[in-house]
């Protein structure tokens, strides 16, 4: 819908009886929901589409099921003036402005919220977040600015979460033999996220096959004849612009095989930001609410390995369907 331009546009007129109070509030909360902007008390109007056009046309048939009247009918503006000032009435950039002043305040608070409450929290604000970009039908500055600002939020919620979070560092990544890293000990920091429990999997799936893991409450726990990921000072970290990810794939020459590439597009615009990968905030979705719900990062770890198998074969399937 973000991308429409339409050509007529759909307008609503309902009148509900006095007493029907409830129902009033729930088909306002409701055309609310969808979007719609009140020309006057009783007229919404919505840019037109199959989706909106069901949507309008099932609270028409519930006011007249609470006994009043409802007429949906398309309108066309009969010029261009009129019809940008149709488009500006949809300007979300107050509603942006609204949810950039709350994330504010909740950054403001975070370092006195434990870790549930601040999972809690998240998850709130992106429900907010996703309501506004939902009804944002003529994106615009305000959008991007959002973006940006929710983008910065997010590391934010990531940096009290794991403060130990790894720096880059410079220099080659040296080619290592597999062969040599069979039936060790790996540790990272507890509290798996993106880059963390892809690593794992990618360790366990691709370069030892036995690899035991040991969760670390802070870097400076790991014993010396462990191998360690994703932290200051770890045999494998972030190396210029690629995350630990990424540095395990060039480590091990693993830069052939293009499923691994494209996951490792994903987990680097989730550890890192950069270029929009689909996968990602479904990806982003299950592993925040695993993470919440699983008591340990075994658990954790055997849940979203999974998940990343399964993301593996359908990049399989489709890069079979392209071959010629």
């Amino acid at each position: 819908m973000n991308s429409l331009e339409p050509m007529s546009w759909l307008l609503l007129i309902v009148s509900l009886p006095t007493p029907s109070a409830t129902a009033r509030m729930r088909i306002w909360r409701a055309l609310k929901a969808l979007g719609c902007m009140a020309l006057r008390d009783g007229a919404y109007l919505l840019p037109s589409g199959a989706n909106h056009e069901q949507a309008l046309q099932d609270l028409a048939d519930e006011c007249s099921r609470e006994g009043g009247s409802a007429w949906l009918m398309a309108v066309q503006p009969r010029s261009a003036d009129e019809a940008g000032a149709y488009r500006r009435l949809f300007d979300r950039t107050k509603d942006y402005a609204e949810l950039r002043k709350t994330w504010k305040g909740a950054n403001r608070t975070l370092a006195s919220l434990a870790a549930p409450e601040i999972a809690r929290l998240q998850r709130k604000l992106q429900r907010e977040y996703d309501a506004v970009r939902a009804i944002d039908f003529f994106p615009g500055e305000g959008g991007v600015e959002a973006d940006a600002a929710w983008t910065d939020l997010n590391k934010r919620i990531e940096g009290v979460l794991s403060p130990d979070e790894p720096h880059e560092t410079e220099g080659a990544i040296p080619r290592r033999d597999a062969s040599q890293y069979q039936g060790r000990t790996w540790a990272t920091r507890r509290r798996l996220w993106a880059d963390r429990v892809a690593s794992a999997w990618l360790i366990r799936r691709f370069i030892d096959r036995e690899a035991r893991f040991q969760w670390l409450a802070k870097p400076s726990d790991c014993p010396e004849s462990v191998l360690g990921f994703d932290f200051d000072g770890a045999t494998f970290t972030h190396v210029g612009n690629r995350v630990t990810f990424e540095t395990l794939i060039a480590s091990f020459g693993l830069e052939c095989n293009p499923m691994l590439m494209r996951l490792s597009a994903m987990v680097h615009q989730l550890d890192v930001g950069g270029e929009p990968v689909p996968e990602a905030r479904g990806f982003e979705a299950v592993l925040a609410g695993a993470r919440e719900r699983l008591p340990d990062d075994d658990a954790l770890l055997t849940e979203i390995s999974t998940v990343l198998d399964s993301l593996y074969a359908h990049f399989e399937r489709e890069a079979a369907r392209a071959k010629p």
